[in-house]
């Protein structure tokens, strides 16, 4: 016969072996989602803050989530070349978007035509920062101060010129919001992309740029440039001596250049969590937050709500500045 004690630890050897295969099919049905390499489309060539957001987000999800996390640029056609893949990806969380103000707030009134919706095709993730444009002059332009820059375009109208890394982006709209409030007449140069841009300035082949604040503060900080102020209605951590446009006789000038995480349509409620969890966790880590910072990107990870509530509002000042402009695309 069996002693108690040898049947004690049968059973509790049994017990254990269920237990374990009980939280191992747990662990295992619980992992939905991911299973398989994650990749995050960025409609701009790389270097810029989209791209940045993007590897800093692949970077810390392939340490955590055990897959590897790639990076895609497809530029062109204002954002829509990429955003188009993902907007028709598989709605399974592997594909997602670096959502842009372009993208979603201003193409659907600039585009006659677009393969894709760019609210209804997409499902919210989180806002994740959000950088300043700032209206930056050629130095021999001889003004130092918004004031002057509005005398001396009202003074030749027509006459001096905005450049932009193309029609209807954000630096576009930014230019276009200005003439519209301070009744100037500036000739817009597009260019496809803000690199083009930057000789021209520095040369004074065109007169002004909206660009990114973290894009531009290392040729203003070398002296390249002169910065007249920033778009946002509070000056910039990254840049607190610039004043903004506001401030300067400007009161609700606000034009920045925003970016989000989106993910097809109709993807599944607990991915979506789970993915706003993971952007939440990473955008508020210490070293991350200091780093964007110092770009000249503001971190701000929110709710899906809060984003789709962003995008209603933004669409709608956009649409209007586009309509005043008359501009349009195919």
């Amino acid at each position: 016969m069996l002693s108690i004690t040898r049947v004690a630890r049968i059973f509790l050897a049994v017990l254990i072996c269920i237990l374990s295969s009980a939280f191992a099919q747990a662990q295992s049905s619980s992992k939905i989602w991911p299973k398989q390499p994650i990749r995050i489309v960025v409609t701009f060539t790389p270097g810029g803050a989209p791209d940045i957001l993007a590897r800093v987000l692949a970077e810390s999800w392939q340490q955590s989530l055990g897959v590897p996390v790639l990076v895609e640029n497809r530029p062109g056609y204002g954002g829509n070349i990429g955003a188009d893949i993902v907007a028709k990806s598989d709605p399974d969380g592997y594909t997602l978007l670096i959502g842009t103000v372009g993208i979603h707030a201003i193409n659907g009134a600039l585009y006659e035509k677009m393969s894709f919706h760019p609210i209804n095709d997409f499902t919210p993730i989180s806002f994740l920062a959000s950088t300043p444009n700032v209206l930056v002059v050629n130095k021999r332009l001889g003004v130092s101060n918004l004031h002057e820059l509005i005398d001396l375009a009202k003074a030749k109208p027509n006459q001096l010129t905005f450049g932009s890394s193309g029609v209807g982006t954000s630096l576009h709209m930014s230019g276009e919001l200005f003439k519209d409030m301070t009744g100037v007449q500036i000739r817009h140069i597009p260019y496809k992309g803000r690199a083009q841009s930057l000789p021209d300035l520095i040369s004074g082949r065109i007169s002004m740029l909206f660009d990114n604040l973290s894009s531009s503060l290392p040729m203003i900080k070398a002296g390249e440039v002169q910065a007249l102020g920033v778009t946002t209605l509070k000056r910039s951590p990254a840049a607190p001596d610039i004043p903004t446009l506001a401030e300067q006789g400007l009161p609700g000038f606000e034009a920045t250049s925003w970016f989000s995480l989106m993910a097809p349509g109709n993807l599944p409620p607990a991915v979506q969590k789970q993915l706003n969890t993971m952007v939440r966790r990473t955008l508020n880590q210490t070293e991350v937050k200091r780093k964007l910072l110092a770009s000249g990107l503001e971190p701000a990870p929110g709710s899906p709500q809060a984003l789709s509530k962003l995008i209603q509002v933004e669409s709608n000042k956009w649409g209007r500045v586009i309509y005043k402009s008359g501009a349009k695309l195919d």
